[in-house]
């Protein structure tokens, strides 16, 4: 590429002068291609230990004039066709210029000139965002593409210098960051590594020291472990890798490939050494930890963040911590965990002004809100520039919202669907959703309670005394979304939530009030969108609607479980990647009962989407992540108990439900309904103290269990017995009671004691903490679920399949390998479209015949050369059976199980079939030919040709019908109606078992095969001729095929003078235009390889239908002239065909005539031709190993070789 012009001062220090004229001169680096000697290991071992540009552009062009020491670099090459275009250009263009010029320097300023005038043409064309990298990166995204074969769709994000242990040598050189892939380059001294591991191959991810390895980042995938050490940064570099490897695993999971983020702000000027990608992961790690702090939507993106303090009046201080400003959000929280946070929505803010600064209070900013509260931040660093951002951010804020159950009319947030205006007690009657219902309006449990007594007794005056609490703390620390959040708000949580309150706190402390109230009217228009249809999700709704609490009388009547029904199917309608989930119903109960509909579908929003992340999908992966960290826990806090729960095998059985379904399913409702309180507060830290806490406690009698029931026992009965003694409710009778009967009555456990030890003993757990687990847990839990969708896919299709369990389990890899290569490689069709999660396993990942053209390619036993790609295109059009331009698993696996382990007729039938409709086309059979295709006047379409296998069959089927109707029809027509009576028994009989047997699959039969017209018989010798071209007995099969390519000609020519004879209605009218015989190359007998050709003009002019003769002797002796005349002058591809050659039986047909159209052969008649030909039917029979193809592919790199003209290899190949 040309470059910026540089002085160069040694100019012949480490390169070597190719090519020279007067003012440019071509050189090439030392160590780079042949020769070089110790010189050039040496220079290549600097250029990649110090990242020399010249490793990636080892040829370069200088320019210098003669009396001039100083020589300009202009022009740098990745390879030698490169820099030989840019220096024909030069010798070209500007040579006889430059000849003109009397002075040097004029001459120097010209090509200076001139070289940047071509980058500032080419830098026009270059997409904006490629700008934003500096030079030295878009330097190392280039080196990492010609190291590794990577197309221009990868994308670098950084690369870092680090030594790579191969065995106990370290190797250094560096290691490149891309979006899908890790690489690794090194040479030192000769010796060159490259190592390429795909992100979604990686099973663990861990930084760790030990004596042999150093602060050592170790990666693993299920083949081996890699590790890397001597980084200059390793927490950046591993924490890099950790984003990289969730995104990997998001694509896993959702199938979803990466999207770069194009709103994030561009710099002033590119960053030294950052790529725009690792600016973009960053901003989403910053984005990601903001969000979880303060409970956001997941569309909420940090703006910016400053160190200030925060006047707090109910201490009557100033709070250290940070401010943290976003589109939509203004944040605050301490330094001092707990101490004090405060989220601020813009929609709420009324003024934002600067107050005056004092020694006492610098740079303070007030800001008010509506709700008449004002804070008060100082020690802001840009005081300034962070009020024009805030005000920047309210001039895109609506001013009115549907807020606090008032209409302020807001249209809804980009990204969700337009909605109505909110409703009124005047909605349409119609609607299935109207704030007139009863659910509408309130919780089920205030509607449920209005007719019960009051109860005056202690509960409820310790429940009023709760309620005052909450008011006194309202009053003092604000009430709503705005709220001081302090360590007495945890307090007033652990000592419950009153009934009252449940459903308004639930809602603050999710984050779901933000997201409700900044989309008015959004859930009653998917209520109208869902209702009334039918889906899978909607099915499973339906059935487990009954069971959801059915012991509590909310729902033992219909408003219970229509509110029910149409909050999860909103749901199933706004999630389809969720739809519904098991687990699901028992949640959304309980937050029913103390949460109107509309905040209840918001709850849900929180849990599914931010709270509970993948819970609730089919695979509950996010589940199956935190089994995995309370395990590991478990193994921290309890060791001995740990080691015991592992032989009984009993974490991974009990922790699924109890996360799942927030401990709401194994305790008593009152008792489950304060942990939940708590969870909204703390989040999924709380629900691992809760676990934790459960089996400390049950750690002596746990530890004394021989199985795995009786721990599930001891579990069970203690959870059974966690009682809330200050619930107002009446008791509600649970579903494990069952597991309570014994002699003893166990001792009942006070559940704020349970809450109150979980965090005196595992309080210690942080959210931060956390989130690493889970993502170290994330790689096992996703890996481990594909290894499973592997093995179900295996036995489902292991007894439809000739291949061995390991080798399909093979072919599985690398097709899945293909589709998910193709998901950020770019396709033809959309990633969504190529994978249904809903489908089975065997059929949810889809590949498109481009995909599987390579895949083809590689494992196919019938190479064909450069024509192995249109028989490619035909095998998948024959295996897209729905015509969704796709193919799945089970498809492709049966094309590739008849190639390699069918019996000949088999193979046989899938060549015959490539080479009829739908798997060849009009168009290619026309390919041949020199003038267009016309039909004939009388040609009607049930006489065309091109008639598929289905057409064929139908044409069968609808003719047997009508016959059979025409019986039946007879039958009932001369019968009486005693006798209809009769026989309606066996008429039912008679109709079940034809319908059974239309049930069955039918087995095709070569003679439901049509027949194969002569444009289409040309195409099937022109394939075999290619097959047989790489053959080791390539002569004989040339021979073979040349003589029953002529005896089925002459078959043919037989065939329709015979058809003729009896005045048949020929099949085929299609008059098509010339064609010519395929010349089938051989070599002499002498071997020499050129062979002159013969060409038969004329056949015999009266032919019969030939006997098939007894031995290969009599083939050879009746076809010997035939058997010759097809076989052309030297070399030639198929297409190659001469200009004298003719159709062979065809009389004296001229070239330039139209095809025979009443010629036609069966299936039949080339199965028994072929088998005359030992040759032939020895390749059709010779079993080809397919572990051979899969071991070459393994061999390859784990990433698709870039097919480029200027690889290096082709050109060493060119010089050499």
């Amino acid at each position: 590429m040309w470059i910026t012009p540089e002085e160069v001062l040694l100019a012949n220090a480490l390169w070597v002068s190719e090519r020279a004229n007067p003012f440019f001169t071509l050189q090439r680096r030392k160590g780079h291609g042949r020769g070089g000697g110790i010189t050039g290991l040496l220079v290549g071992t600097l250029d990649v230990v110090l990242d020399s540009s010249a490793r990636v552009a080892p040829y370069r062009i200088l320019h210098q004039t003669q009396d001039s020491q100083i020589y300009w670099s202009i022009a740098c090459g990745s390879c030698r066709k490169e820099i030989t275009e840019h220096w024909e250009w030069l010798e070209a263009n500007l040579l006889q210029t430059l000849s003109i010029f009397e002075n040097e320097e004029d001459i120097t300023t010209f090509v200076k000139g001139k070289i940047q005038g071509i980058i500032a043409e080419e830098n026009k064309s270059k997409e904006s965002t490629e700008e934003e990298d500096s030079g030295k990166f878009r330097e190392a995204e280039l080196k990492m593409r010609k190291l590794f074969g990577m197309p221009d769709e990868e994308k670098l994000v950084n690369y870092y210098s680090c030594s790579y242990w191969k065995g106990r040598v370290p190797r250094q050189g560096w290691v490149y960051l891309s979006v899908n892939h890790l690489c690794f380059y090194s040479f030192l001294l000769g010796k060159e590594v490259t190592l390429v591991v795909q992100w979604t191959d990686v099973t663990q991810l861990e930084k760790n020291a030990t004596l042999l390895f150093p602060e050592s980042i170790r990666v693993t995938t299920r083949d081996t472990e890699h590790f890397f050490s001597m980084f200059l940064n390793i927490n950046e570099t591993f924490k890099l890798m950790e984003q990289l490897a969730n995104i990997a695993m998001r694509q896993l999971l959702d199938n979803e490939s990466f999207s770069a983020d194009r709103t994030l702000p561009k710099p002033c000027k590119p960053h030294k050494n950052v790529s725009a990608l690792k600016r973009d992961l960053d901003a989403r790690a910053k984005n990601e930890r903001y969000r979880a702090t303060f409970r956001l939507t997941q569309d909420e993106k940090l703006d910016g963040h400053t160190d200030c303090t925060l006047w707090t009046p109910f201490s009557k201080m100033h709070v250290v911590g940070q401010m943290f400003v976003s589109n939509n959000y203004i944040c605050f929280a301490s330094k001092e965990e707990d101490l004090c946070q405060l989220i601020i929505p813009l929609r709420e803010v009324s003024i934002v002004e600067k107050a005056d600064s004092s020694s006492v209070l610098p740079s303070p900013l007030s800001i008010s809100t509506k709700n008449k509260m004002t804070f008060l931040f100082a020690n802001l660093k840009d005081r300034d520039f962070l009020v024009q951002r805030i005000s920047d951010f309210l001039q895109r804020t609506p001013d009115k919202l549907w807020h606090d159950g008032k209409e302020q009319s807001d249209p809804p947030s980009p990204g969700f669907p337009s909605t109505s205006p909110p409703f009124s007690k005047e909605s349409p009657p119609g609607w299935y959703y109207s704030s007139n219902l009863p659910t509408a309006s309130q919780g089920l449990l205030s509607i449920f309670k209005r007719d019960a007594p009051e109860d005056l007794g202690p509960k409820a005056t310790k429940e009023k005394m709760k309620e005052e609490s909450w008011n006194i703390h309202f009053f003092e620390f604000g009430r709503g979304v705005c709220m001081y959040r302090t360590s007495k708000t945890r307090e007033l949580v652990l000592k419950g939530i009153p009934e009252s309150l449940r459903g308004e706190l639930w809602m603050l402390f999710s984050g779901a009030q933000n997201e409700m109230a900044t989309h008015p009217g959004y859930y009653a228009e998917l209520v109208e969108q869902s209702m009334g249809r039918c889906t899978l999700a909607t099915e499973e709704i339906e059935r487990d609607l009954h069971r959801s609490m059915p012991e509590h009388h909310a729902f033992q009547n219909e408003i219970g479980i229509a509110a029910l029904r149409r909050v999860l199917t909103a749901y199933a309608c706004r999630n389809p990647n969720i739809g519904y989930c098991q687990a699901m119903n028992i949640v959304t109960s309980v937050l029913l009962l103390y949460c109107n509909e509309e905040q209840a579908f918001w709850l849900l929003v929180a849990l599914c989407e931010r709270m509970l992340p993948d819970y609730y999908n089919t695979r509950v992966v996010g589940a199956l992540v935190d089994q995995g960290v309370f395990e590991e826990l478990t193994r921290e806090c309890l060791p001995l108990l740990y080691e015991r729960m592992q032989e009984l095998g009993v974490i991974s059985t009990i922790s699924l439900s109890w996360f799942l379904t927030l401990f709401l399913s194994v305790m008593p409702f009152e008792s489950a309904v304060l942990v939940v309180d708590c969870f909204f507060y703390e989040g999924i830290k709380l629900i691992f103290q809760v676990s934790l806490a459960v089996l400390h406690a049950n750690m002596e009698q746990l530890l004394a269990c021989s199985d795995e029931g009786e721990a599930m026992t001891v579990l069970g009965r203690y959870l059974d017995n966690v009682v809330n003694k200050q619930t107002v409710s009446p008791p509600i009778p649970h579903l494990h009671a069952l597991l309570t009967i014994g002699d003893e009555p166990p001792p009942e456990i006070d559940v704020f004691e349970l809450i109150k030890a979980s965090y005196e003993k595992f309080g210690s757990l942080r959210a931060d903490v956390i989130e690493q687990m889970r993502f170290k847990q994330r790689l096992k839990v996703i890996q481990s679920l594909e290894d499973t969708a592997k093995r179900s896919v295996v036995r489902a299709i292991m007894t439809e399949s000739a291949f061995s369990i390991e080798e399909l389990e093979e072919l599985f890899v690398l097709f899945k390998a293909k589709h998910i290569m193709s998901c950020y490689w770019g396709a033809s069709t959309s990633a969504a479209e190529r994978h249904d999660p809903s489908l089975p396993y065997l059929e949810q990942y889809r590949i498109d015949v481009g995909q599987f053209g390579q895949l083809f390619a590689a494992l196919t036993p019938w190479g064909c050369g450069v024509h192995t790609p249109t028989i490619a295109t035909r095998v998948f059009r024959l295996l897209d059976q729905n015509k969704d331009s796709l193919i799945n698993f089970k498809e492709f696996v049966t094309g590739l199980s008849g190639m390699y382990h069918g019996d000949m007729t088999e193979k046989l039938k899938i060549l015959f079939k490539l080479h009829l409709p739908p798997a060849l086309c009009p168009e290619e059979a026309e390919s041949a030919l020199e003038a267009t295709q016309f039909f004939t006047d009388d040609a009607s379409p049930q006489d065309s040709p091109f008639l598929s296998d289905l057409d064929f069959l139908l044409q069968e089927v609808t003719s047997a019908d009508c016959i059979k109707g025409a019986e039946a029809g007879d039958g009932t027509g001369n019968g009486n109606t005693e006798n209809k009576k009769e026989e309606k028994t066996q008429d039912y009989k008679y109709y079940l078992r034809m319908w059974a047997k239309e049930k069955e699959p039918k087995k095709e039969t070569i003679k439901d095969l049509p027949k194969m017209n002569q444009e289409q018989f040309i195409e099937f010798c022109k394939t075999l001729y290619n097959m047989f071209s790489e053959d080791p007995c390539e002569q004989q099969l040339y021979h073979s095929i040349a003589t029953v390519a002529s005896l089925l000609l002459h078959i043919g020519e037989v065939g329709k003078k015979f058809s003729n004879h009896n005045g048949k209605k020929p099949e085929n009218n299609l008059t098509s235009p010339s064609l010519e015989v395929p010349n089938l190359e051989t070599e002499d007998e002498s071997g020499s390889g050129n062979a002159s050709g013969a060409q038969v003009s004329k056949a015999g002019e009266e032919l019969m239908v030939p006997q098939l003769p007894s031995s290969d002797e009599e083939v050879k002796d009746d076809t010997s002239v035939s058997s010759y005349s097809v076989v052309s002058a030297g070399s030639l591809q198929c297409e190659d065909i001469a200009d004298d050659t003719v159709l062979i039986g065809c009389g004296n047909q001229r070239r330039g005539s139209t095809l025979d159209a009443d010629w036609s052969i069966t299936f039949e008649q080339i199965l028994a031709s072929i088998l005359t030909e030992p040759p032939l039917v020895d390749f059709f029979e010779k079993k080809v190993d397919i572990q051979v193809k899969m071991a070459a592919c393994k061999a390859q790199r784990t990433v698709e070789r870039q097919v480029s003209s200027s690889s290096e290899y082709e050109l060493s190949l060119l010089s050499g």
